[in-house]
């Protein structure tokens, strides 16, 4: 069987799941059932992309269903890059499976979530499997609608409404954008397979057109900022399981089909492309971060992280635009490469991250951090794979997510060879915008796990929490796993992204496993290199080595006295660092320009007795400066048209004689 239809029969065992899902979503032993059956499929589909991956076949595989548009069929294809991206999707699938296995069972509403999540599967593969524009819009449609259901599966829940009407409407305009930009592609011979496409010849006007287009489409379903305003109403809604599929999975999925179109089908790129895509990039960064830090559900906060994540993969994309567009193929490769790793990296961490929002929801019911606390010493294992977690997500050695973002900056340090002025300038800046989200993802990560795991408990929720099952921390120890093992032995993924690089690039990274030593070296030995093994077997020594001597030497002398306070003399909980005073720092430099931030504070004169309040007011000035005002419009508009439904027969004929006429007067003058 070729691989192509190895991974179709897998699609349609998820499909099949589904619909068994619907038949069985009453009964008990439906969840067992139908999440055991999805990590079978989604293994079977994992193996087979990675063994097509690794084994060096650089011959794409093709398929043709005799369905869709007529002389057309549905036609699907598996490359490098599609088995890169569907490596993703069915790790993500498999991981997220496994953990519904123990999560499930305390969902209340199962036939509304098990149905469709093994068809959210199916259409995130058929999305990156696609080899027409019909069938690309058809499956991306699907997964949207599956996604939305997912959303909803909560839908009496304060909010979860509102978010899934947001999703929706984002969502339809995102596929409107992938419309006209595959219409733009196929042009006046209406080929709409995307070999006919790859082949043809396009203009520098519809290459801008469709770059637009995409970012808009794709970049709505990634969560580029200013398009990310479903991402933190979306992701909370939905089960915790789910969450993590959208956040870790959904949004690469948008990101393969930015890649597939302005890499592979649009041809060579222009440098002023990467400027659009750099910028976007870095802006999404920066703000995705702050948003984050201004959060206090933890839910909210990891969607809000996901928007950083993207802008850094985004930035990365726009530095191999640039690299590639002046023949820099080493740079390219080197560029494209950071921004594959942290597709994968941020799949990991971050599923592992909204698997451990889960388990803390489904121990104490809550979400709000400033309402936990001290789950450490209740949850100790989930709170050591969420602190893997923070740590990979904050770009700390020896994890996965230093690798990516230091392979990112390395790539930046090659701007000076590129010719144009406005991007030796750029870049530099970008990647200062880089660094800086960087340090507050780690401030922000600081504050997500402290407050949620350290200090004493907040509420009556954490004081009684509970480990979670077995099937959750199972899943989220294999994650943490994989977060170690690409952060130490990242050589072997560079590599494994290579054929990647050459197919759609034309060049490659330096083989790494030539190395000594497990190292990587991006450009050359001269100019830097990295080697997470021995830096993990330095960290490991040296902790060891500190706490030995602290035994060993330290007085044993036994003093005691009391606690420090914080300055507070009383020792209650409420006295400990909240979310908004942790973020106050960071609120008093950025949240004036970003959030239009007011601090209220309503002080009792002496001798009052009531106490003392603060109030913090944040402004989300894209919703309000954007959302806000076309939802006005449009409510006003629709308000007004309102009216056509109630008029009568004789002004109905009138009006539609009124608008003949000036559609024929409209043509005349156009004539």
């Amino acid at each position: 069987m070729s691989p192509v239809a190895l991974q179709m029969s897998c699609v349609a065992g998820l499909l099949a799941l589904a619909v068994l899902a619907s038949v069985l979503s009453r009964a008990k032993s439906a969840t067992v059932i139908i999440y055991g059956a999805t990590i079978a499929v989604s293994l079977v589909a994992l193996s087979g992309s990675i063994r097509w991956l690794v084994g060096g076949v650089l011959d794409a595989t093709e398929l043709t269903l005799p369905v869709g548009l007529p002389w057309l069929g549905a036609h699907f294809r598996m490359d490098a890059l599609a088995s890169f991206f569907l490596v993703v999707v069915n790790l993500g699938g498999a991981s997220a499976s496994l953990y519904g296995l123990g999560y499930g069972r305390h969902e209340p509403a199962p036939h509304r979530v098990l149905p469709f999540f093994p068809a959210f599967l199916a259409g995130m593969n058929l999305v990156v499997l696609a080899d027409d524009a019909f069938s690309y819009l058809l499956c991306w449609e699907f997964m949207s609608l599956a996604s939305w259901a997912l959303v909803m599966a909560h839908h009496r829940e304060t909010g979860n409404a509102k978010a899934g009407y947001v999703y929706l409407v984002m969502a339809s305009f995102g596929t409107l954008a992938l419309l006209l930009a595959f219409g733009l592609l196929a042009g006046p011979a209406g080929d709409y397979g995307f070999a006919a496409i790859r082949a043809a010849p396009h203009t520098p006007y519809v290459a801008t057109l469709v770059l637009i287009l995409m970012l808009l489409g794709a970049g709505s379903k990634a969560g580029l900022v200013p398009l990310h305003v479903w991402l933190p109403l979306a992701h909370p809604a939905a089960p915790s399981h789910v969450s993590a599929l959208m956040s870790g999975v959904m949004t690469k999925v948008a990101i393969y089909g930015f890649i597939r179109v302005i890499f592979d089908l649009l041809g060579p790129p222009t440098w002023s492309a990467s400027v659009v895509v750099l910028f976007l990039g870095g802006i999404t960064a920066v703000m995705g971060i702050l948003y984050a830090l201004m959060e206090k559900d933890l839910k909210r906060l990891l969607a809000y992280s996901t928007i950083e994540n993207i802008g850094v993969i985004f930035a990365s994309l726009g530095l191999a635009l640039a690299f590639q567009a002046n023949g820099l193929k080493l740079a390219a490769a080197l560029a494209f490469t950071a921004a594959l790793f942290h597709v994968l990296n941020h799949s990991l961490f971050k599923s592992l991250l909204f698997f451990g929002a889960g388990a803390v929801l489904t121990a104490t019911g809550e979400r709000d951090i400033d309402k936990l606390g001290g789950l450490i010493h209740r949850m100790p294992f989930t709170s050591f794979v969420v602190l893997v977690g923070c740590v990979a997500i904050s770009a700390l050695p020896p994890f996965n997510g230093f690798v990516s973002e230091w392979l990112m900056f390395q790539a930046v340090l090659q701007s000076p060879e590129l010719p144009q002025w406005a991007l030796k300038i750029m870049v530099p800046a970008v990647g200062a915008l880089l660094a800086l989200a960087a340090a507050l993802a780690a401030a922000c990560f600081v504050k997500a796990f402290g407050l949620t795991f350290l200090g004493r408990p907040r509420g009556a929720a954490a004081e009684t929490a509970h480990e979670v099952d077995r099937y959750a921390l199972s899943a989220m120890f294999i994650l943490a796993a994989l977060c170690l093992l690409a952060g130490i032995l990242p050589g072997l993924v560079i590599d494994a992204l290579s054929p990647i690089t050459i197919d759609i690039l034309g060049g490659r990274m330096p083989i790494q496993a030539n190395e000594p030593w497990l190292s990587i070296v991006p450009i050359a030995e001269s100019r830097s290199s990295y080697n997470g093994l021995l830096v993990m077997i330095f960290i490991t020594i040296s902790a060891y080595l500190s706490v030995l001597a602290i035994h060993r030497f330290a007085s044993h002398a036994l003093r005691r006295g009391p606690a420090w306070g914080c300055g507070f003399s009383d020792p209650v909980p409420a006295a400990q660092y909240s979310a908004a005073s942790f973020a106050q720092p960071i609120r008093r430099v950025f949240g004036t320009l970003v959030f239009s931030a007011r601090d209220h504070v309503d002080m009792p004169a002496p001798g009052d007795v009531r106490p003392a309040r603060l109030r913090i007011e944040l402004h989300d000035l894209v919703w309000e400066g954007i959302y806000g005002p076309i939802a006005g419009a449009v409510g006003f508009s629709s308000d007004r048209l309102n009216r056509l439904q109630f008029l009568t027969i004789r002004r109905y004929l009138s009006l539609v004689f009124a608008t003949l006429v000036t559609l024929l007067l409209v043509l005349a003058i156009w004539s």
